[in-house]
C-alpha cells in the first residue's frame, strides 16, 4: 500500500517509538499517581519526563494529557468560556466549530468566522477587524488540514496580546512539520496530537499551557489529588487528568520527540521535495483543480478531478491502485463551503517523512489515469 493519509495519523511509527511502545505495555502498566508503590512511582515518573520532553520542544510551560487533540481543543474552549465572544476562521476543524455553535446553543456566546482573502490565507487584518469588546478567545488552525494552508500566527498573537484576547492554537497539522514555539508565537493554548507529524502512538493529546492562561476543568473524576473532596481540583496537570493515562503512549511520544530532535535536515528537505512533486504534478493534470496554492505546507495536497465525486476517486485509488487518501468533507464544513466542495467533497493526499518521490510518481499517474477515464 502507498499510504498518503498521514494528516489524520501516520502509518510508519519509527523503531524506538515501537520499542518504547511495546516496552511499556510490559512494564509499565501501573496507573500513575494513584499508588505509593514503586510500580505507579515509575509510571508517575514517565509521565513526568514526557511532559518535560513536550515542553522543551513546544516552549510551553505546563502540559496536559488528553486523549486526543480534539479532547485538548475541547477542554480549552469549554474551559474558558464565559460569556462573551469568539473570533475564528472557516479553516477550523469541528473539534473546534462544534463546541463553539454548541456554547452558542446554549446562549452563552456568539463567535465569528473569519474568512480567507482571496489568496486562500487567513488576513490577520480580518481577525483584528472581527474583535468586539466583548471578544474574550481567538481559536486559530495552524495548518488547515483541508488545503494545508498556513496561518500567521505570530501576527495573530501580536493583536491577541495587543487586546488582551485568550489565544488557542491548533498545531494538530503543524507539530512535527514545522518549528512550532508556543513562546514565539505568543499564544495562550497550543493543541496537537503526537500520532500525526511527530510519528508517535494514537491514545494520547497534548494540550500545551501558558502560565497564568485561566481553565476550568471540563472533565471531572478521580486526579489522585484531592481526594478528600467531592470538588474537582483545579490544579495543572493533574486537575485535568482524570482517571487513568495512557503511560505506554507518553512513554512513545517521549521516544518520538527525541527520535524528532535529531532527524537530519535531509529529512524535511526530501520531504518538501516530495510535496512539490506533488503539488506541481497535480496541477499539469487535465481535469484536476487543486486548492490552497498560497502558504502551503509540502506534506497536504487537496484536489478534485472534474466531474467526479471525491469519494469515488478515493474508491478507485483505493480498489485499483492500493493507494490510501481522505476523501470527503474532513470534518471542516465552512472550509469546504469556502471551496465550493460541500456536494462533492475533496480529495487529500497527506505525505509523512516516510514516503518517497516514486511513490508520488505512482500516485500521479493514477490520478492522470482515474481523469483520463
Amino acid at each position: 500500500m502507498i499510504y498518503f493519509d498521514n494528516a489524520a495519523t501516520t502509518l510508519h511509527k519509527p523503531d524506538c517509538v515501537l520499542r518504547a511502545n511495546a516496552y511499556a505495555l510490559k512494564n509499565l502498566c501501573a496507573n500513575a499517581g494513584r499508588g505509593s508503590h514503586s510500580a505507579s512511582a515509575k509510571a508517575a515518573g514517565i509521565l513526568y519526563e514526557a511532559r518535560k520532553s513536550v515542553r522543551a520542544y513546544i516552549g510551553c510551560d505546563e502540559v496536559i494529557f488528553t486523549f486526543n487533540c480534539t479532547d485538548a481543543l475541547n477542554t480549552v474552549i469549554f474551559g474558558t468560556a464565559r460569556r462573551g465572544h469568539v473570533v475564528t476562521t472557516a479553516y477550523e476543524h469541528n473539534s473546534v466549530l462544534r463546541p463553539l455553535e454548541e456554547l452558542s446553543k446554549r446562549g452563552m456566546i456568539s463567535y465569528t468566522v473569519v474568512e480567507p482573502d482571496m489568496h486562500g490565507v487567513i488576513d490577520p487584518k480580518a481577525i483584528e477587524r472581527a474583535i468586539r469588546p466583548d471578544t474574550y478567545l481567538i481559536a486559530v488552525n495552524h495548518v488547515s488540514n483541508v488545503t494545508g494552508t498556513v496561518a500567521p500566527v505570530t501576527q495573530i498573537g501580536n493583536i491577541a496580546r495587543r487586546y488582551g484576547i485568550l489565544y488557542l492554537l491548533d498545531g494538530a497539522q503543524s507539530v512535527g512539520y514545522m518549528d512550532v514555539n508556543m513562546r514565539e508565537i505568543g499564544c495562550d493554548y497550543i493543541c496537537f496530537s503526537p500520532h500525526k507529524g511527530l510519528h508517535a502512538t494514537q491514545g494520547i493529546g497534548c494540550l500545551c499551557v501558558k502560565n497564568g492562561a485561566p481553565l476550568k476543568p471540563f472533565k471531572f473524576g478521580g486526579t489522585g489529588t484531592a481526594s478528600h473532596t467531592v470538588e474537582q481540583p483545579f490544579d495543572i496537570p493533574e486537575g485535568f487528568e482524570c482517571g487513568t493515562l495512557p503511560v505506554n503512549a507518553a512513554y512513545a511520544l517521549i521516544a518520538a520527540v527525541s527520535y524528532k530532535k535529531r532527524q537530519p535536515l535531509s529529512a524535511t528537505r526530501d520531504l518538501a521535495a516530495c510535496g512539490e512533486a506533488l503539488r506541481s504534478g497535480l496541477e499539469k493534470i487535465n481535469g484536476v483543480r487543486l486548492y490552497g496554492k498560497y502558504n502551503t505546507i509540502p506534506s497536504i495536497a487537496c484536489f478534485n478531478i472534474e466531474g467526479m465525486n471525491a469519494s469515488l476517486v478515493g474508491d478507485i485509488l483505493n480498489e485499483q491502485y492500493d493507494v490510501a487518501v481522505r476523501c470527503g468533507l474532513h470534518c471542516a464544513p465552512l472550509c469546504h463551503r469556502y471551496l465550493g466542495t460541500m456536494g462533492t467533497g475533496a480529495v487529500r493526499a497527506s505525505l509523512s517523512y516516510c514516503n518517497t518521490e516514486k511513490e508520488v510518481e505512482f500516485f500521479l499517474k493514477a490520478v492522470a489515469e482515474i481523469a483520463g477515464h
